[in-house]
């Protein structure tokens, strides 16, 4: 049930984001949430889109470095303490999140949440055990 995440390595300096998302815009896919990681010299800009595939062929075709990893993301309610329970849980299973981001969807009656960890598969059946809502690349596709 993983939902697949861009990674594009892009350079730290002036328009290379520019170039990035006017790829994939020309590639008519949207994106749906994002995070960017910098350090001096490079980033990380990672994204879930509507059109993993096509947004990967469009991002080769312009020779940018990226890959696709498999995150879970988790629905929760949009209210103070949901974040906090996902977090406990985890903890208290021995399960590490490597990094996470949110957005909240239109309606705004959920904010979802993307984790990247070690183990997808323990890390979805621990959380569904526990009543947390996961999240399908359908599910991403209909915001």
């Amino acid at each position: 049930m993983a939902i697949k995440q861009l990674s594009i390595f892009v350079e730290n300096r002036e328009g290379t984001l520019v170039t990035v998302t006017d790829t994939i815009a020309k590639a008519g896919v949207d994106i749906r949430a994002m995070s960017v990681a910098d350090t001096n010299d490079f980033g990380i800009f990672r994204l879930i889109v509507t059109d993993i595939a096509k947004a990967k062929q469009a991002l080769d075709d312009a020779n940018a470095f990226v890959s696709i990893t498999e995150v879970v993301a988790v629905a929760l309610e949009d209210k103070p303490g949901s974040l906090a329970q996902v977090v406990k849980i985890l903890a208290d299973n021995n399960i590490n999140i490597e990094y996470m981001y949110a957005f909240i969807t239109v309606s705004k009656q959920f904010a979802y949440v993307v984790l990247r960890v070690e183990d997808n598969v323990a890390t979805e059946k621990i959380l569904s055990e526990n009543g947390v809502k996961l999240v399908t690349e359908e599910d991403m596709a209909k915001l």
